[in-house]
């Protein structure tokens, strides 16, 4: 249960950046009564793609949507069955995780309650539960000039600037909030994702038939493929152990599709013709996206007037499932330590952080475990060993 002090809140909160843990922070601010501002680099909702599926982890993700009075409309846009999950070698060979009740090969756990959703549907949820007059659209923040009393001068590309009396990074991955607190630059990871599209998949197709109504991993020789389901749409994400100019170094002109897809067969060329059909026939782009991530253990001193939400204060791998929700997590907890502690900002940014930083670093040992696992000779034995691990804990979690 949130308390309310009866103090004077911070007159200016400024969240930097729209994801999703901005939002589900303005979100509960708004509903306690708290001024805050969104201020966003992109030009309205629309303007690129979100990315995949996620899943939302009850304890995390759901809990906080809970807490903004959003679970019921998150429900709305779940997909059915989008928790199953199908692995492979390369040669296309389904391997089974201990633990799990076995649907077809796909292994489910039903105890996990992880419903999966598009990142589009929930970034658009989450705005369109705010007042119109949160969001400062095509607010591309270029720098930040320190104020006296905690205060800060927020200045943007398009010439505007702002000021405000407790600044919130939630600007993702190279955030430019996180500079005024840390010198940690995110490290690339050693993985190389190349992002493709098929559209209108159709049923019964070898596509269709390997990734399921969920998700589909396969690994195998440092390399991989990532697949999910998003409607008639398939996500796959082709990934490779290689250098971080790898892609630049190829020669490739990316913006080529049939040439960008030629390549990456090549590096795929003993790999089965059911999972190579997930890039010979993808859509659109093939675009190269390096795996960045903090230090595990990153921290910063208590800076007054600032702190870091999402991928600003924990950038990792996406190999536990944890980002997105950690995002609204943060979020979620942010809000409740400035909603409990009205009037003493200081306070409340203390204990957030408090709490953020064991459950970040919690989440990003997670996190490179699960790459390791992935991206090794053994795999996918050693990623399906995991999973198995990570099944047994929840089971005994929820027992």
């Amino acid at each position: 249960m949130i308390t309310e002090p009866q103090a004077s809140p911070p007159r200016q909160i400024a969240i930097i950046g729209g994801g999703l843990g901005g939002p589900l922070l303005a979100k509960m601010l708004q509903d306690h009564g708290l001024e805050c501002t969104i201020y966003e680099s992109e030009s309205g909702m629309d303007v690129r793609t979100q990315g995949g599926s996620l899943d939302l982890h009850a304890e995390s993700g759901q809990q906080a949507l809970r807490e903004a009075g959003l679970h019921g409309e998150f429900l709305k846009h779940v997909h059915p069955h989008g928790e199953e999950t199908l692995i492979y070698d390369k040669a296309g060979r389904a391997y089974s995780v201990g633990g799990a009740e076995l649907m077809g090969q796909a292994a489910v756990h039903p105890e996990l309650d992880r419903p999966e959703i598009d990142r589009a549907d929930l970034r658009a949820l989450l705005l369109r539960s705010l007042h119109p007059q949160r969001l400062a659209w095509g607010r591309k923040l270029s720098a930040i000039t320190p104020l006296d009393g905690g205060r800060h001068a927020l200045h943007f590309a398009d010439g505007s600037s702002a000021e405000a009396d407790l600044v919130i990074g939630a600007d993702g991955a190279w955030s430019k909030v996180r500079l005024l607190l840390s010198q940690a630059r995110p490290q690339y990871t050693g993985i190389l994702f190349f992002d493709l599209t098929l559209e209108n998949v159709a049923a019964g197709s070898v596509e269709a038939e390997l990734v399921g109504r969920g998700i589909m991993f396969a690994f195998s020789d440092n390399k991989g493929m990532i697949a999910h389901r998003m409607g008639e749409h398939i996500g796959n994400y082709a990934a490779l152990r290689v250098p971080h100019d790898w892609a630049e170094r190829s020669g490739v002109d990316w913006h080529d599709l049939e040439a960008a897809k030629a390549f990456l067969l090549e590096q795929f060329s003993d790999w089965s013709s059911g999972l190579r059909a997930l890039i010979a026939n993808a859509q659109g782009q093939v675009v190269p996206r390096p795996i960045y991530a903090l230090p595990i253990r990153h921290q910063w001193p208590r800076v007054p007037g600032v702190t870091l939400i999402g991928d600003a204060a924990h950038l990792m791998s996406p190999f536990a499932g944890e980002g997105a929700n950690l995002a609204l997590q943060d979020g979620m907890e942010l809000a409740r330590a400035l909603i409990a502690h009205r009037g003493d900002t200081e306070a409340a940014l203390a204990e957030y952080e408090r709490g953020l930083f064991p459950r970040s670093e919690q989440a990003a040992l997670a996190s490179a475990q699960g790459l390791e696992a992935s991206f090794t000779d053994d795999a996918p034995r050693s990623f399906v060993a995991l999973f198995e691990r990570f099944f047994e804990q929840a089971s005994a979690q929820t027992a």
